[in-house]
C-alpha cells in the first residue's frame, strides 16, 4: 500500500558550524521568545526556513545555503533514527524508526489514515512557504503495524544533536525494505497539517518530486513509542456533579483504575475537585464536550494545569489519562477523527538534521 523509498538528503554542511546550534523543535510548539533565541543562535538556524520573517526570505536562503555550501546533497539513502528521552512521567526510553521518501496518497485511497482534525489556517501558511522552498524543511511521523524491516546499524552515528541519532543504512536490501511498506497501512501520529499541505502542492505542482513528504516510520510495537495525555484548561466552567474529593491525588488514583473503555477524567476546580465518568466508547478528551465550558486551552504537565487554576489564570481543569495507541489505530481505521489534541506524541521529531528537495 505504501509507498517508501530512499532519498537524497539535504543536509548541514561543516560551514553551517556545530549541529547542536542549527537544530531546533518543530515549528508548531516553539514559542515567540523560543523562535528569537533559536534565531540568535546561529545565522544558519533551521528555524530561518521554517519559521521566517517571510516565505519569500525563506526560499531566498534555501537556495543560497545549497549554493554555498552551507547545505549538501547526500547520496540516495534510507536513515536509521534513534531518540533518547526522559518523558514527563521522568522514565527515560529511546524510540527508534526509518527515515524514508513517501508518496503521498489522498485519505480516501486508506493507504495514509489521519486521526485528528486539521484547520485551514497552518495549512495555507505552509502551503506559502512549501511553494517559495520547494523542500520538506521537517520530518513527518508516522506509524504502522509489524516489525521494523530494517534495524539500528552497528558503530557510531553519522549525525547526533539534541537526542537524536541518525545512521545512513546501506542500499543493499532497501528493496526488501520498501516491499514491506507495500503491504502496509500508515497512520499519521504528528503532521496532519503538512501532510494536507503536501497532497495540496503535489496538486499544483505535479511533478514526480513533488508526491513526497520526508517521513519518521516507527512501528507501534516500538517500546519507546509513547502517548501522554494533554489537559484541558478552562477560563470557565461549571461542575457536573462528579464524585467529590478534597485532594486531586486520590481522584488521580481512582481515575487510573477506571476501565479503560469507558471515559473518565479529573475535573479540578478552585470550587472543588470532581471525578467524571463517561460513556463505554468515549474518549477522555470528549469530556471536555459535555461541560459547560469555554476559553479551552491544553497543557501536558499536570502541575501546569493545575497552577493554572490555583494562581486565578483559569477556573477549572479537565485532567485526563493517555490516549491508548490501540485506540488512535482503530479510530483512524474506521474513519473516524479525534478532538484537536487528543495525542501527544513525545518526544517531538528533531527539525533540522535531514531535508528533502522537491526540485
Amino acid at each position: 500500500m505504501a509507498e517508501v523509498k530512499p532519498f537524497r538528503a539535504v543536509r548541514y554542511g561543516e560551514r553551517a558550524g556545530p549541529l547542536e546550534a542549527l537544530v531546533a523543535p518543530p515549528y508548531d510548539v516553539i514559542s515567540p521568545e523560543q523562535r528569537d533565541e533559536l534565531h540568535a543562535r546561529s545565522p544558519y538556524n533551521v528555524v530561518h526556513l521554517t519559521l521566517p520573517d517571510d516565505d519569500a526570505e525563506a526560499g531566498r536562503l534555501w537556495t543560497e545555503w545549497r549554493r554555498e555550501g552551507v547545505l549538501a546533497d547526500d547520496e540516495p539513502a534510507f536513515w536509521w533514527l534513534s531518540q533518547d528521552y526522559v518523558g514527563p512521567d521522568g522514565v527515560a526510553r529511546t524510540r527508534e524508526g526509518l527515515v524514508a521518501a513517501l508518496r503521498v496518497e489522498q485519505y480516501e485511497n486508506r493507504v495514509v489514515l489521519p486521526h485528528e482534525r486539521t484547520h485551514r489556517g497552518p495549512k495555507e501558511g505552509r502551503l506559502r512557504l512549501l511553494r517559495e522552498t520547494r523542500a520538506q524543511l521537517e520530518p513527518l511521523f508516522f506509524l504502522y503495524e509489524g516489525e521494523p524491516p530494517a534495524q539500528r546499524p552497528d558503530g557510531e552515528p553519522d549525525l547526533e544533536a539534541d537526542g537524536a541519532r541518525l545512521w545512513q543504512l546501506s542500499l543493499h536490501g532497501t528493496g526488501a525494505v520498501a516491499e514491506a511498506f507495500a503491504e502496509r497501512q500508515l497512520l499519521i501520529a504528528d503532521g496532519h497539517h503538512r501532510y494536507e499541505t503536501a497532497l495540496a502542492y503535489h496538486q499544483e505542482a505535479g511533478t514526480p518530486e513533488s508526491a513526497y513528504v520526508l517521513a519518521v516510520l516507527v512501528s507501534l510495537e516500538d517500546p519507546g513509542l509513547m502517548i501522554f495525555p494533554t489537559h484541558r484548561v478552562f477560563e470557565h466552567v461549571e461542575g457536573n456533579g462528579g464524585a467529590p474529593y478534597d485532594d486531586v491525588e486520590p481522584a488521580l488514583v481512582d481515575l487510573g483504575a477506571q476501565p479503560q473503555e469507558r471515559a473518565g477524567g479529573v475535573l479540578y476546580r478552585r470550587q472543588g475537585i470532581e471525578l467524571l465518568q463517561g460513556r463505554p466508547g468515549q474518549l477522555d478528551v470528549e469530556l471536555a464536550e459535555d461541560l459547560e465550558a469555554d476559553g479551552v486551552s491544553y497543557t501536558a504537565s499536570i502541575d501546569e494545569a493545575i497552577e493554572s487554576v490555583a494562581s486565578g489564570d483559569a477556573e477549572g481543569a479537565l485532567l485526563v489519562r493517555p490516549t491508548r495507541v490501540e485506540d488512535v489505530y482503530a479510530w483512524a481505521q474506521e474513519g473516524r477523527v479525534m478532538p484537536q489534541k487528543t495525542t501527544y506524541f513525545y518526544p517531538k521529531l528533531v527539525s533540522g538534521l535531514l531535508f528533502l528537495s522537491l526540485d
